[in-house]
């Protein structure tokens, strides 16, 4: 049965780990909610593990919706979060607002998550949550904000910037968010975080003590090998056996092998074989 934001809050309560994996298609999803997953995030990083883009700023709504749509489809009993993409919530509260009521009306999404702790985006934050829809603040390494930290680097790593990012994830919090998401920080810091906050704490790359573990899918089974970020364990090697397969299939068909008419084929009765031959024989 799917999960609500109260049994979210009861396992962080009791301190049972949040399961979190990205999800960006039918197929992907419907193995993740075999797998029991908690939370599937459909991302914009699809930009660069789906839709070939070297960023997430490509990424538009509709690309949210469609994959969105999809996951909920493959995954219909596992709590799905939709990432508000690049300039889809940053202009005005207005729009934000309109943009995920989209997510929620169109894709069927359980919650949305928006990146940034700026005043700015907790106003959007706030706008939303007063909407009755559920936010997921993200903090720390937020690649929407790439260009501004030089970069997709580790953040928190000096105590005053750590200080900041605790002082952001209140601020979310005051601003009606439902949980935060912290990413690409010292393991103290996201323990500093979880211990102060009274909402879900997820992490990826934000060490042990958070209440949740998210992965990027294609990163975790092998599948997108352009870059690999420290925080990775790779739990499979989909991409390897993936270029196996491929590679095979190219070579039975080259050499012949592949169709065997014996076993890929459909049988056709001799009877229907020879008045076909006549019929054939017929064709000038």
């Amino acid at each position: 049965m799917k999960k609500s934001i109260i049994n979210f809050r009861e396992m962080a309560e009791k301190k049972e780990k949040i399961v979190y994996i990205t999800g960006y298609d039918y197929l992907t999803a419907k193995y993740e909610e075999r797998a029991g997953v908690d939370m599937i995030l459909v991302g914009d990083s699809l930009g660069m593990v789906t839709l070939g883009y070297e960023t997430t700023f490509p990424v538009t709504m509709d690309d949210m919706i469609a994959h969105s749509s999809a996951v909920r489809r493959g995954a219909p009993n596992t709590f799905i979060i939709g990432d508000m993409p690049y300039m889809s919530y940053q202009i005005s509260n207005e729009e934000a607002v309109f943009n995920a009521g989209r997510f929620t009306k169109e894709s069927l999404v359980d919650a949305i998550k928006l990146e940034g702790g700026t005043d700015s985006v907790c106003e959007r934050i706030k706008a939303i949550s007063d909407i009755g829809i559920l936010v997921m603040g993200h903090i720390g390494l937020t690649p929407q904000f790439a260009a501004q930290m030089g970069g997709y680097k580790a953040q928190g790593k000096s105590a005053g910037a750590a200080m900041e990012l605790l002082r952001q994830a209140l601020a979310i919090e005051a601003a009606g968010a439902s949980f935060i998401l912290v990413e690409g920080v010292p393991a103290v810091v996201g323990k500093a975080i979880t211990e102060r906050l009274n909402i879900p704490v997820l992490g990826i790359g934000a060490g042990s003590f958070t209440d949740g573990q998210l992965l990027i899918y294609a990163d975790m089974v092998g599948y997108y090998d352009d870059f690999t970020p420290k925080f990775v364990k790779k739990y499979a090697n989909v991409g390897a056996e993936l270029l196996k397969g491929f590679t095979a299939f190219c070579e039975e068909v080259r050499n012949g092998s592949f169709p065997d008419d014996e076993v890929h084929t459909y049988l056709i009765a001799d009877e229907e074989a020879a008045d076909l031959e006549k019929l054939l024989a017929e064709v000038k």
